[in-house]
């Protein structure tokens, strides 16, 4: 119990400390922005609020400037019940990425963070705004 609080008081510092230190997102054209917007439809990100890791993972989003669904999978009952039974397990941060081949759960931050720097990173000189 008292690792448990302990952890979360950390995570939640942690989380703070974030919230302060946020890095710059990518700055893209309108236009580039809906369209990543529009890309973002099949993705969403099952998370804890004082996870580390989830902490890792959201900081991508923000430098990404990609406005992701966020599951909590911590207090919302439904959203840790899909993850389990859809999933195969309770880890987070975990991507759901729906596509028109199926369902693909993806559970290391590290590789979250890889596939989303892949697919949504790359600016074109021309595509950045100011």
């Amino acid at each position: 119990m008292l690792l448990k609080l302990v952890r979360e008081g950390l995570g939640r510092t942690v989380a703070f400390v974030d919230r302060i230190t946020r890095p710059t997102p990518i700055q893209r054209t309108p236009e580039a922005q809906q369209q990543v917007e529009q890309a973002l439809d099949g993705l969403a990100l099952y998370q804890y609020f004082a996870c580390p890791f989830c902490i890792k993972t959201r900081r991508a989003l923000h430098r990404l400037n990609l406005p992701l669904e966020l599951r909590d999978a911590q207090n919302d009952p439904a959203h840790r019940s899909t993850l389990e039974r859809q999933g195969g397990r309770i880890q987070v941060p975990c991507l759901r990425i729906d596509s028109a081949d199926g369902t693909e759960w993806m559970y290391e931050s590290n590789d979250i963070i890889r596939y989303l720097e892949h697919r949504f990173g790359a600016v074109a000189p021309a595509e950045q705004a100011g």
